[in-house]
Parts: C-alpha cells; sequence; structure tokens
C-alpha cells in the first residue's frame, strides 16, 4: 500500500497519525498532572504541620509553662518534641519531593524519580493515591518515556 494514499499515515515522518496525537495528548497529560503535583505538594505541607500542636505541648512540658505533677513530665516533653519535629520534618520533605516531582514532570526530565514519587504518593489517601495512579499510568506509556529521553 502506498503510504502517500492511507490518510491514517503521516507522510513527512511516515509514523501513523494518531501517534503524533498522543504525544499532543501526553503534553497535555503531563502538564496537568504537573500542576496536580504542586497542589498535592501544598496539601501535604499543610498536613504536615499539624504535629505543630504536639510540638507546643512538648516545648511547655520541657519550659515548665505546662504544670505536671509528674517529675518524668520534662522527658515526655522531649519525646513530644522529637516526634513532632521529626513528622513535620519528613512531611515537608516529602512535599518539597512531590512539588519537584511536578517541576520535573513539566520539564520532562528525571523519570526514575518521577515514578518513585508517584508510587510514594499512592499511600496517601485520596488525593495522593488518585495521583499516583494516574501518574504511574501516563508516566509508563512508551511515548511519555520517549519524551523524556528526548529532553
Amino acid at each position: 500500500m502506498d503510504p502517500h494514499m492511507d490518510p491514517s499515515i503521516d507522510t513527512q515522518t511516515h509514523t501513523p497519525a494518531s501517534s503524533v496525537d498522543t504525544t499532543a495528548q501526553d503534553l497535555e497529560h503531563l502538564r496537568l498532572l504537573s500542576i496536580f503535583h504542586y497542589i498535592v505538594a501544598g496539601i501535604t505541607a499543610l498536613f504536615s504541620l499539624f504535629p505543630v500542636i504536639h510540638l507546643v505541648i512538648g516545648i511547655a512540658m520541657v519550659s515548665g509553662k505546662m504544670e505536671a505533677s509528674d517529675p518524668n513530665a520534662a522527658i515526655a516533653g522531649w519525646f513530644f518534641i522529637g516526634f513532632a519535629a521529626l513528622f513535620i520534618g519528613l512531611g515537608l520533605t516529602f512535599a518539597g519531593f512531590i512539588a519537584y516531582a511536578g517541576r520535573c514532570l513539566r520539564q520532562r526530565r528525571r523519570h526514575t524519580l518521577c515514578l518513585v514519587v508517584a508510587a510514594l504518593e499512592c499511600m496517601m489517601m485520596p488525593f495522593g493515591t488518585v495521583l499516583g495512579v494516574f501518574t504511574l499510568i501516563s508516566l509508563t506509556k512508551p511515548p511519555v518515556k520517549a519524551l523524556f529521553a528526548d529532553a
């Protein structure tokens, strides 16, 4: 069959016309996924600040501002401070990775990092799970892998 006569084949590159449309659609998907990564990163950062309440209670226990009948209240306060700081730090770090993955999706760089962050996002019910699954589906498509390889 002559490729010049078949309308489903692009005569310039000899590729099916549907793959050209798929690339434009994949670019739009990557753009939207990037925006949603920024939104989920903001939500994650907000929720990671919830342990600030425990941090304040721990500081009050250590400084003596909170009256406690137990002499070991300062030790418990240090546990409150340590765990709160740990959870806040991990949450903000993860939010930073999500935002960075969104930037990498927009620039079509660091395919493996985007895959790892998308897999980790699946643990965050419900928004992270939805975003992670859609990101994994999009990133495993061969045309999208080619877009990352070209960049």
